[in-house]
C-alpha cells in the first residue's frame, strides 16, 4: 500500500491526517464529510468563520466545488509559486468549508505527496497549515509528528516542496492579493 494510499483509506473513513503540501504542512480531511471538517477545526482551534482552502491534484477536481464564470478559465499553475485562488463556490461547498466568505479558496497543488492524495481520493481535499491558530505552523517531519500525531489519524511521511513558506492568495476575479507571497 502506497502513502497515498493509506492516507486515502482514513480521509475516506471520515479521518483527519497531516501531510506535506508545496511549503508547508497541512492539515486536511475530505471537505464533503462534515464530521471531519468540524474536527479538523477543533485540531487546530480555528474560528470556523475564516474557512478553509481545497487543494486538488487537478482543476477537474473542483467540479461541483467552484463555479466560475463561462468565460473564466481556471488558472494554470505555476510550481515554484503556488498561488491559491479565492472563486465562486459551487454547490457541494458547506458553511463550514467556506466560512463567512462568499468565495472560495482553492489551488493546484505541486506537491507529488499531496497531489497523489488527491488521485488517490479523486476529489479535492481540505489544506489548512499544520499549527494551532496563530502559533507556528511545523516546518519539518519531527515537529509535525511531535505536534499532531495524537491528533489526527495518519501523519504522512513526505517533504514540502517546491516552494517554500505559505501560498499567495489572490482574487481570480479581480485579481486582488488577500495574502501576499
Amino acid at each position: 500500500m502506497t502513502v497515498a494510499d493509506k492516507a486515502a483509506a482514513v480521509l475516506l473513513g471520515g479521518g483527519v491526517i497531516a501531510y506535506p503540501t508545496e511549503g508547508v504542512f497541512g492539515l486536511g480531511c475530505l471537505p464533503d464529510r462534515i464530521p471531519a471538517v468540524k474536527r479538523l477545526l477543533q485540531i487546530k482551534q480555528r474560528d470556523p468563520s475564516k474557512g478553509l482552502i481545497l487543494i486538488a491534484a487537478r482543476a477537474e477536481q473542483f467540479n461541483g466545488w467552484i463555479k466560475l464564470p463561462d468565460n473564466i478559465p481556471f488558472p494554470a499553475s505555476d510550481p515554484d509559486k503556488p498561488t491559491t485562488w479565492i472563486v465562486p463556490t459551487g454547490k457541494k461547498v458547506h458553511t463550514l468549508v467556506r466560512g463567512d466568505n462568499v468565495g472560495i479558496a482553492v489551488r493546484v497543488t505541486s506537491n507529488p505527496v499531496a497531489a497523489a492524495i488527491c488521485e488517490a481520493v479523486n476529489s479535492p481535499i481540505v489544506s489548512t497549515s499544520a499549527n494551532l491558530s496563530g502559533e507556528p505552523v511545523a516546518n519539518d517531519q519531527l515537529s509535525l509528528r511531535r505536534q499532531f500525531r495524537t491528533l489526527v489519524d495518519y501523519v504522512v511521511p513526505g517533504d514540502c516542496g517546491p516552494a517554500s513558506g505559505p501560498s499567495e492568495i489572490r482574487h481570480l476575479l479581480t485579481g486582488a492579493v488577500i495574502r501576499p507571497r
